[in-house]
């Protein structure tokens, strides 16, 4: 396994994680995703320790905090051995405080996703997405307090738009206090909006990338080809995709690409697309899911192996899209660009 320093932090990640949002199957949304239970939650851990993958993504939001306990009953003895990554800030409950970056709800948050995760400390604690009501400073000094308490090692955020990192960035420094080390984002050869602006961003500030969601919800995953039905159990199809629907042509025109250079490679149209993104800057991490061991051990064979520039060239054609103002502007310049291996330059 591979291990790459998580943004400005002394912390070294493995290039994949585990997500476990397929744990529990609580409500209707994540049933689409999986209901995997304790046993074969343990067996997927150790599955993943097995490889070299220590670190395991989950949030309080997944089946209402359900992902977490499974996660903490598949890591007893093994605390000394693991990263745990959770997130706060979406309802739990229709109770009126229990949602957003405030003070009072972080803390609260931490303390119920550490007692249903059974340990004292978060590794990397995220923020799952902006809250635009309350105010950074009130956020970022009580991630801090959280941080000096021992409950969090590092903090990170997800989902934020370049702005809302940036200023948050530019208040840690001004006080004094913890900065984030990493964006949890969501990233894919489908869906390449994340270079317009938050990659230059994260190469400028030193923020390390963890990919969500690095198949779009599994239709990079080798089940939507051309001229086949579209699979009925899928995700998307159970109302489980957290992602944009996606143009089916341009789908199409990305799954034939991958599939011929996954016949070079001899390895699956999945496992061409991880390595794809393993490949871009700024990645740390990508977190991979799985319903079964079986799609855990495909997945986990996205590494030790990289594609050729060329085949990485063919990739990049196919999925190119034109990106929105002031970004296609922007590229007519990529002498001026943070990332120019991007501009083909």
């Amino acid at each position: 396994m591979e291990y790459r320093q998580l943004g400005n932090s002394g912390l070294r990640v493995p290039v994949l994680s585990f997500g476990t949002a397929t744990f529990g199957g609580g409500n209707d949304f994540f049933k689409a995703w999986g209901s995997t239970q304790v046993d074969e939650a343990t067996r997927m851990v150790n599955l993943c320790l097995d490889a070299g993958v220590n670190l395991f993504d989950t949030a309080n939001v997944y089946s209402d905090g359900i992902a977490e306990e499974i996660l903490g009953k598949a890591i007893v003895g093994l605390r000394d051995k693991v990263l745990i990554s959770t997130k706060a800030v979406f309802p739990t409950s229709d109770a009126v405080n229990n949602f957003g970056a405030s003070r009072h709800h972080l803390v609260k948050a931490c303390e119920d996703s550490l007692r249903r995760l059974g340990t004292d400390h978060i590794d990397i604690y995220h923020m799952h997405g902006f809250d635009a009501n309350t105010p950074v400073e009130e956020t970022l000094k009580a991630l801090d307090n959280l941080i000096q308490s021992g409950k969090v090692g590092y903090i990170a955020c997800s989902n934020y738009s370049g702005w809302h990192l940036m200023k948050s960035l530019s208040v840690s420094e001004r006080y004094g206090w913890s900065k984030f080390v990493a964006h949890q984002a969501y990233y894919s050869l489908l869906d390449r909006d994340f270079e317009w602006e938050l990659m230059p961003l994260g190469i400028d500030q030193n923020i390390g990338t963890i990919v969500w969601s690095p198949l779009s919800s599994g239709k990079l995953s080798g089940k939507y080809k051309r001229n086949q039905p579209l699979p009925e159990n899928a995700r998307v199809a159970q109302g489980g995709s957290p992602v944009p629907d996606s143009d089916i042509e341009r789908l199409y025109n990305i799954v034939d690409v991958l599939e011929e250079v996954a016949q070079e490679v001899n390895k699956t149209v999945a496992q061409v697309s991880l390595n794809w993104l393993l490949q871009r800057p700024t990645i740390a991490n990508i977190i991979i899911g799985a319903r079964n061991e079986e799609q855990l051990k495909q997945n986990l064979e996205a590494v030790g192996w990289n594609l050729t520039i060329e085949q990485v060239k063919k990739l990049d054609a196919a999925s190119e899209v034109l990106p929105t103002y002031p970004y296609w502007h922007q590229r007519q310049f990529p002498m001026l660009n943070a990332a120019p291996k991007l501009y083909g330059i």
